[in-house]
């Protein structure tokens, strides 16, 4: 066998078996998402699972959309559409500037909900309708469209941050705070840049005893943000196995395997942003005896506009009611 023959041995088949090992691993991703994405879908209910503040179905490849991302709290309501959600971030994306907006609303907020036609905390909205009464909560405080939900519980919370070998976040100051199991203060993070396990990560998410629900809304977009940045770097393509078993055990999505897919474009873009965006207001006890959080009228007309703006919808909008001019499949 000449020289040059057995170099090409020694370089090519090493290098073939990489090749066939990335390929199939990539399959082997590729069809336990599919699975996972198929078990854990579960539509909104609405006609034709299109929001009512849009003239026609959406697509993610050709329009700018909205997902609202649920995180409910199970450890108090075993029946978990009877939870209350303990997160909510509305993310939308717009195709033309590759770029990403999240808004967190604190979960005290005093708003209509109106699957039953009165005022409360937004985060009771889950427990008397599940996504469904979410969804059309969110759309009646903000007039802006959800398209598609995707909801946590904290379980899958903590096995996705566990499976990537934890994250890196600059805790702002010493907390002590439960755990997912409601030990009291089991939890004992003390100030500065350091590694965080599931539950770390999730105690420092949930806690709200030490600011604002406003500045816990933030932490939350900013370790969503770590977590992302995690799941995307190299040292985790061979978890993102893992991964997906974590979040499919705890995941429930109006997405369809095809909607994801199409949102690949967004993962693939180097340049795109991710801007966090926030509602400004104050906190009190009201006649009730509970307390809540009063969202400023002119900072909500902001995000409104805000977020309107980036999903190209019409900025004057009538909050009295949905009827508007028909601009395209963007407006209402």
């Amino acid at each position: 066998m000449s020289r040059r023959k057995k170099w090409t041995l020694i370089i090519g088949i090493p290098l073939l078996i990489i090749i066939v090992g990335v390929g199939s691993y990539a399959g082997y991703l590729y069809n336990k998402t599919e699975n996972m994405v198929s078990n854990s879908q579960e539509k909104t209910g609405r006609e034709n699972e299109t929001s009512e503040l849009r003239n026609e179905a959406v697509n993610p490849v050709e329009d700018n959309v909205s997902v609202l991302f649920i995180g409910v709290d199970n450890s108090e309501f075993r029946n978990e559409k009877q939870s209350r959600s303990d997160a909510l971030i509305l993310a939308t994306f717009n195709k033309q500037n590759s770029s990403v907006k999240l808004l967190s609303i604190p979960r005290d907020s005093y708003v209509y909900v109106p699957e039953v036609d009165r005022y409360t905390k937004i985060n009771h909205a889950h427990f008397f309708g599940g996504p469904k009464a979410t969804i059309e909560t969110v759309e009646n405080f903000l007039h802006v469209p959800v398209d598609y939900y995707a909801k946590m519980n904290f379980e899958g919370f903590i096995d996705v941050v566990n499976t990537l070998d934890g994250i890196t976040y600059d805790v702002p100051y010493e907390i002590w705070e439960s755990d997912s199991e409601d030990d009291k203060n089991s939890i004992h993070l003390m100030p500065g840049e350091q590694h965080l396990n599931g539950e770390e990560a999730l105690a420092l998410a949930r806690t709200r005893k030490y600011d604002s629900d406003v500045a816990r809304g933030k932490r939350q977009q900013q370790i969503l943000k770590s977590i992302a940045n995690k799941v995307t770097s190299a040292s985790s393509v061979f978890k993102l196995g893992e991964t997906i078993d974590a979040i499919g055990d705890n995941l429930t999505t109006s997405l369809s395997f095809d909607d994801m897919k199409d949102f690949l474009s967004y993962g693939l873009d180097e340049s795109i942003s991710i801007e966090t965006v926030n509602l400004d207001g104050s906190g009190g006890y009201m006649e009730d005896g509970l307390w809540y959080y009063q969202i400023d009228e002119e900072s909500k007309q902001n995000v409104q506009a805000d977020l309107r703006g980036h999903l190209n919808l019409k900025e004057n909008i009538q909050t009295s009611d949905y009827a508007q001019e028909e601009e395209g499949n963007s407006t209402y």
